[in-house]
């Protein structure tokens, strides 16, 4: 166990603005998490490399977050320090007339408004998805037949030596729902798309028409993670879920959404406990029932299994 003080000492000696015991709730779309040791919001990659440097020395653990929308909290919280990405790393700008570059921060429907605004088309699939662009990058986000691998061609990263990385779109191992950044200690900084000329109102209405159905199919009037399952080859997790007889299972306040079953939804007061309970219980009844695994797709803090 570590010095609290002497940590938050030598945090706040980078002129950072530190969060104590920070309720993560209040950080991630399910609102559901315990408090973590340290928050932290940092707005320039020297101060970032400062920071990682000195965690690493001090084997402090750390953990990055991008917009809270794919996480799952632990209710014991997080013992370390929790670090965002704040204003220098949501930055959006043209490289050229079909090149987007984008801060890992800026949020994905900022970056698709900011695609649209350009006439450039090919972002329109992620146009509803809450995420960040780095969590988007780092899962390789998708909707809609679509996803990041197919507008992406590089990004820009940082190891936790503090080397910057830059990795083309051959050298980031992006498939469904992963990415090399699963399995490498980089933080993302950044990330350029390749997009193509398009005609603007009509972007806009693919766009809207995006949003619309989502509304209609999911249950974004409620606290979730989104998706929570992987889809099984050949077949849907929602689907699934839904003809075993799961619709509207509840433990505790965590509840399979009667809206779309591949939610699982926070109807109040939800813990980490009582949706890891309900995952649980639903991957053993798919199983019996249909022989299929279903496999999570959110990302997790703390002491959380399933």
């Amino acid at each position: 166990m570590y010095n609290h003080e002497k940590i938050l000492k030598i945090i706040s000696s980078l002129n950072l603005n530190v969060l104590c015991n920070e309720p993560m709730c209040n950080h991630t779309s399910f609102k559901i998490g315990g408090k973590a040791d340290f928050f932290v919001t940092i707005d320039s990659v020297n101060t970032l490399k400062q920071l990682i440097e000195i965690l690493n020395d001090l084997k402090i653990n750390f953990f990055l977050i991008g917009n809270g929308s794919n996480l799952l909290v632990s209710d014991c919280g997080f013992r370390g320090v929790i670090i965002k990405l704040g204003s220098d790393f949501r930055k959006i700008k043209l490289i050229d007339d079909e090149t987007i570059e984008c801060g890992a921060s800026a949020l994905l429907a900022k970056l698709c408004t900011f695609a649209q605004q350009n006439s450039l088309c090919g972002l329109e699939f992620a146009y509803g998805i809450p995420g960040s662009v780095g969590g988007a990058v780092f899962m390789n986000a998708g909707a809609y037949e679509s996803e990041i691998k197919n507008v992406i061609i590089s990004a820009k990263s940082i190891n936790y030596f503090g080397e910057t990385i830059n990795r083309n779109i051959d050298n980031m191992e992006l498939s469904y729902r992963t990415s090399v950044y699963k399995k490498v200690d980089e933080v993302i900084l950044s990330a350029k798309f390749k997009l193509k000329k398009g005609d603007k109102i009509h972007i806009k209405q693919k766009m809207n028409d995006f949003v619309k159905r989502r509304k209609e199919k999911q249950p974004l009037e409620y606290p979730s993670a989104g998706s929570i399952f992987k889809r099984p080859v050949g077949n849907f997790a929602g689907t699934l879920i839904q003809s075993c007889g799961l619709k509207g299972k509840q433990i505790g306040d965590a509840m399979v959404s009667p809206k779309h079953c591949g939610f699982i939804i926070n109807t109040g007061k939800a813990t980490c406990s009582d949706v890891v309970k309900l995952i649980d219980h639903i991957k053993a009844v798919v199983f019996e029932k249909t022989d299929i695994v279903l496999e999570c797709e959110v990302e997790t803090i703390g002491d959380v299994s399933y």
